[in-house]
């Protein structure tokens, strides 16, 4: 029994040693033990490669705004563990994480004694998310987002109301496989039998297979740019426009504050699927809880400018498509500014490609190393970079503070990368920012 919350973080965080361990037999085994707490959630799933947590946070917002009580489980936090399990925006308690412990480690111990072996970090969270919604703190609609793949992911046990696969690329192929379609595959197992799957996806190869598997499973699909569709956009200074023309209707001049083309995709996602929802009779959604939701959406970590003067951008672009829609938002916003880049990457990625694009991308490139199991080392990084003004930084805290000290009026820094870098970076920069201690 553990009586503090940093020995149940503790415990927590330890399991990372166990690494990635696909399939559900353990969830299976945990969520028996608790009484099938996942059976009693009304839950919305969504999968895909990138904008998973963008496309939460915007059906959580807009069914905030109509007045529900919303949970999330996203996957990795950007400034507090506890963001993990949210209620309406907010992240749970010290004492309901001490106390979430509690109840599924002597599982965990229980499960490691069998064949099975015991839980991962992301299981053990995940089982902790399922008791919490079900059992001590139940809501109207809980939003779950999937950690790794889809199929054999441990939040893959959920019986949703309507599942959502975001655009799909080339991620953790060493899991999900090489091509687009292989890692398709493993995305479209958290389609359901019957359960209605709206998708973003673009690549024809993955489309393909994610309409085949709605189809074998007869769930309703609704695909953007063939069932619903974005129109009239244009980028604001701070988010974008743009309309909305769906089977449920048109919704004209639609606004977001999160930058990028990219945003209003899973915008549209988020929506359309809303609407769906309630044409089934599963929700109530009005077009001002719609137009409010969007407009206060907010995600930390996905372009988001944290300092005005000097400029400074922290985006969380941890693999091709992601660096390809950065680059391209740079392009389109801030050329012909001078860009220095800080990048930081996980040593599992492939690298080569994200790097050449950001080579193009930056005046100057930095790469750096932080404390993480899986970091790549700032030296790797630095030799597959082409560019002829980059360096390897050993001490990223000590060298972006002197950095942004440096950035003269038409220059603006971007610090991008591995989420779980973001997640580093963020806090420690906002604390010397408010303490003044990076001059302005």
């Amino acid at each position: 029994m553990f009586t503090t919350y940093k020995e149940a973080l503790d415990w927590i965080h330890a399991r990372l040693r166990l690494g990635i361990k696909p399939g559900l037999a353990r969830m299976e085994w945990m969520m028996e033990r608790l009484g099938s707490p996942e059976n009693s959630i009304k839950a919305i799933h969504v999968g895909g490669t990138n904008g998973k947590g963008s496309t939460v946070t915007y059906l959580r917002s807009m069914l905030q705004a109509e007045g529900y009580h919303v949970g999330t489980f996203t996957s990795p936090y950007i400034e507090q563990f506890n963001e993990r399990i949210s209620v309406n925006g907010t992240p749970i308690s010290d004492e309901d994480i001490l106390e979430l412990v509690n109840v599924i480690r002597p599982l965990a111990d229980e499960l490691e004694a069998t064949q099975l072996g015991g839980p991962t970090e992301f299981e053990v969270i995940t089982a902790m998310s399922f008791y919490y919604f079900a059992q001590k703190h139940p809501v109207d609609i809980v939003l779950y987002e999937v950690g790794l793949g889809g199929r054999f992911d441990s939040t893959n046990i959920v019986k949703p109301i309507a599942s959502i696969i975001t655009n799909i690329g080339l991620d953790h192929t060493s899991i999900l496989g090489e091509t687009h379609e292989e890692i398709a595959f493993e995305k479209a197992g958290i389609i359901k039998e019957g359960i209605p799957i709206f998708t973003g996806v673009r690549h024809p190869g993955a489309l393909k297979v994610i309409k085949e598997q709605a189809e074998q499973k007869l769930a309703p699909i609704s695909v953007l740019h063939e069932d619903f569709a974005i129109v009239n956009h244009q980028s604001a200074a701070r988010g974008e426009r743009f309309s909305l023309d769906t089977k449920e209707g048109f919704i004209p001049d639609l606004e977001i504050s999160m930058i990028g083309k990219h945003q209003t995709e899973n915008a549209a996602l988020a929506v359309t699927a809303l609407l769906n929802l309630a044409q089934t009779g599963w929700i109530e959604i009005g077009e001002k809880s719609i137009r409010d939701g969007l407009a206060a959406a907010y995600w930390p970590g996905r372009f988001e400018i944290l300092s005005e003067k000097p400029l400074v951008i922290l985006d969380g672009a941890h693999n091709d498509e992601g660096i390809t829609a950065l680059a391209a938002e740079l392009e389109e916003r801030f050329a012909p500014k001078d860009i220095h880049l800080v990048f930081a990457a996980l040593k599992d990625k492939k690298l080569d490609k994200m790097i050449a694009t950001l080579d193009q991308a930056a005046s100057t490139i930095s790469f750096v190393s932080f404390d993480f199991p899986r970091a790549a080392a700032a030296e790797d990084l630095v030799k597959i970079s082409t560019s002829t003004h980059k360096l390897a930084v050993d001490d990223w805290k000590a060298y972006l503070p002197e950095e942004i000290k440096r950035l003269k009026e038409n220059e603006l820094l971007v610090i991008t990368g591995s989420l779980y870098f973001i997640s580093e970076v963020k806090p420690y920069l906002q604390e010397l920012l408010k303490n003044d201690k990076i001059p302005l």
